[in-house]
């Protein structure tokens, strides 16, 4: 079974997330797949925009010199690189920020469904933001120490 993203292709879906009763309904409100995270939120459910701008917000305080950009249709910062991607689901947000953050912190994120580079947040609990913000904040020393020596390049 696929996750659905917010950026994917417009389908109406109305979901219940069955371990809470919420029901969500992730119809995006444009045509097109969003050109910038404004717009990516904006397309969102009402009930996921406040979560989603938290999670923005805290990656530009973090790394306020990452760039934003839309990338497989989900929102992504680039710092050297792709520092992380974040999107709305169904029943979660999915925090993208790489296997190596993923295996950092796996003590701490025993309580979510994670996969090689990616964790689950239910839509039904509050976001972690302690614990998302050391993620992001091991992911900016991370790609900072990866940053080119005047002159040379990036590697990737």
């Amino acid at each position: 079974m696929r996750n659905t993203s917010a950026g994917d292709a417009i389908k109406k879906k109305k979901a219940r997330n069955h371990n809470s009763g919420v029901t969500i309904n992730l119809t995006m409100n444009t045509e097109k797949i969003p050109q910038s995270i404004d717009e990516y939120i904006e397309a969102c459910p009402y009930e996921v925009q406040p979560k989603l701008k938290e999670l923005r917000l805290t990656v530009k305080k973090l790394a306020p010199e990452a760039k934003e950009k839309i990338s497989y249709g989900m929102p992504s910062f680039s710092l050297n690189g792709t520092l992380l991607y974040f999107a709305a689901h169904t029943n979660h947000i999915g925090l993208y920020p790489y296997p190596s953050a993923i295996s950092a912190f796996s003590k701490d994120l025993t309580q979510y469904h994670t996969a090689k580079g990616s964790i689950q947040f239910p839509l039904d609990k509050d976001l972690p933001m302690d614990l998302i913000s050391r993620i992001i904040d091991f992911r900016v020393k991370e790609k900072r120490a990866k940053a080119p020596a005047k002159g040379g390049s990036a590697k990737k």
